[in-house]
């Protein structure tokens, strides 16, 4: 069971959430309800942000991180890959020579 004191994370959430709870997990309690009033009615139009399903009355919370993964471009497998270069080998350092 999480502490009330530690902030919401998407994970933490229901399988459907309301915007309220997804705004918390998103950006914080303090910033939720402007988060909320300027930037969700723009995210709600775009391709992919899941609409909110009148069955269950929330929005799938798995479509939404699915959203925020393609939106911030983060690799499917978990792994980092330096800002948009390369292979994961160039992160290992070259050996100085002497």
């Amino acid at each position: 069971m999480r502490r009330a004191d530690l902030p919401v994370r998407l994970d933490d959430l229901p399988m459907f959430a309301t915007d309220q709870q997804i705004a918390e997990a998103i950006v914080g309690k303090d910033k939720a309800e402007k988060w909320m009033r300027e930037r969700l009615p723009t995210l709600a139009n775009k391709p992919g942000f899941p609409a909110i399903d009148p069955f269950h009355g929330g929005r799938a919370v798995a479509l939404v991180k699915l959203f925020y993964a393609n939106y911030l471009n983060l690799p499917e497998n978990g792994r980092g890959i330096p800002d948009g270069r390369g292979q994961e080998g160039e992160w290992k350092s070259q050996k100085r020579r002497a």
